[in-house]
């Protein structure tokens, strides 16, 4: 299934670290602030029966009935909040890593246990992006020294295995686990379009939806990664 990429105003699998790093973008939300969201969410919120209705009646999509609920959260905190409902496999967008959401099909309820299933959804998301941005400072190379190519494979290797653990390895997974890997890089100060490039040419294809990765292939993919940073380093 090829998801959706979700909400007009934002491209999720576009977004550069930048735009996602928790360290520019805080976010707290107290017992009050929670409440007062929940409260904006609550008028968005689409009819349950009316999007089984959509669905199976009239034979149209729904991943799209959700979008105004994305569009607050973006306009509140940020483009990173897109991310909310990335889910695990095949929901409202394909290859994500948040669990407590499904899909506006199955997700949507009463609009107050829908809203506060956003919400969770959304600290989820948060968790994770917080979660690689300290995968990213424990795997930064040596200040002293350049790296060699065994710290960049090793690098590869966890970061895609803790991408496979938590996506499960389902539908669209490997997308996601391919930007994981521009982002480690662009964390550590490459450009963008160079990031995308070499993690693109690293993996070449060699991921695959519903199947994890065995070890000889991530070590090849690690490998090349590595090489590829050491070579033109």
């Amino acid at each position: 299934m090829a998801g959706n990429e979700g909400s007009q105003k934002v491209r999720i699998r576009e977004l550069p670290w930048a735009a996602v790093d928790p360290q520019r973008h805080s976010h707290r939300l107290g017992e009050r602030e929670s409440a007062e969201l929940a409260a904006l969410i609550i008028p968005l919120v689409p009819d349950a029966k009316a999007l089984h209705r959509r669905r199976w009646v009239d034979r149209k999509p729904v991943w799209d009935a959700i979008d105004p609920v994305t569009d607050l959260l973006v306009d509140r905190f940020g483009s990173w909040a897109a991310g909310w409902n990335w889910t695990v496999g095949e929901g409202d967008r394909d290859g994500g890593v948040v669990g407590s959401w499904c899909c506006a099909l199955h997700s949507v309820s009463t609009p107050a246990d829908t809203a506060a299933l956003v919400l969770e959804a959304l600290q989820e998301w948060r968790d994770w992006l917080e979660e690689l941005a300290d995968h990213f400072a424990a795997l930064a190379p040596p200040a002293r020294s350049a790296p060699d190519a065994r710290h960049w494979a090793r690098a590869c290797s966890e970061l895609v295995a803790l991408v496979a653990e938590r996506s499960a390895a389902q539908s669209g997974w490997h997308g996601h686990c391919e930007q994981v890997l521009s982002w480690f890089l662009s964390h550590h100060g490459l450009p963008d379009e160079r990031a995308r490039a070499l993690v693109e040419t690293a993996v070449d294809g060699s991921f695959e939806s519903w199947r994890a990765p065995d070890q000889r292939i991530v070590a090849s993919v690690s490998n090349r990664f590595a090489n590829a940073l050491t070579t033109h380093d």
